[in-house]
């Protein structure tokens, strides 16, 4: 499982950073477009915008990977260890319930797109491309998380104060 993790994490940074770079170009370009050349090119900011949808979604797997989103943590810091895991496999579960019925439901909206055949305005692209991202990163959610539950479950109470510290970067 360990291989697995790595290589989805090697996969999404390499996507992600592949996003930031068209996404920062794309926007300076149609600033520089509108601003010295007086032409605005719309499909620069369909670019910057589709890109941001990619680099969001994904990050917000790596993010909860990494345990690097924002949590309140008042009451499990409180909490004695065996009620805290408790705790977190809850969190757990609940979000990968979350992500597994947004994965399920975008297919219904991949298919939709298919069958319409809409394009995107400025790119001309098939609007299935932006919508992919749905089932792409909802499906690593449920899949990373599902990993990490599972690691989760497999340590004793002792380790996961180590743990939750190593996961979120402290």
């Amino acid at each position: 499982m360990n291989i697995l993790e790595k290589n989805l994490q090697k996969a999404e940074n390499f996507i992600i950073a592949i996003c930031f770079i068209v996404m920062s170009l794309a926007a300076f370009s149609q600033v520089v477009n509108r601003n010295l050349i007086g032409a605005s090119i719309s499909w620069f900011d369909e670019l910057a915008r589709y890109c941001m949808v990619y680099l969001t979604l994904l990050a917000t797997e790596g993010g909860l990977r990494d345990g690097s989103q924002i949590s309140i943590t008042a009451i499990t810091d409180k909490c004695p260890p065996h009620i805290k895991k408790l705790l977190q496999i809850i969190v757990k579960i609940i979000i990968i319930c979350f992500s597994f019925m947004i994965f399920y439901t975008s297919f219904t909206i991949i298919g939709t797109q298919l069958r319409s055949g809409q394009v995107s305005a400025g790119l001309g692209i098939p609007m299935v491309i932006p919508y992919a991202i749905l089932p792409i990163a909802f499906g690593l959610i449920t899949l990373v998380q599902t990993l990490v539950l599972i690691q989760l479950i497999k340590t004793k109470n002792d380790n996961l104060d180590a743990d939750s510290k190593t996961t979120k970067g402290e």
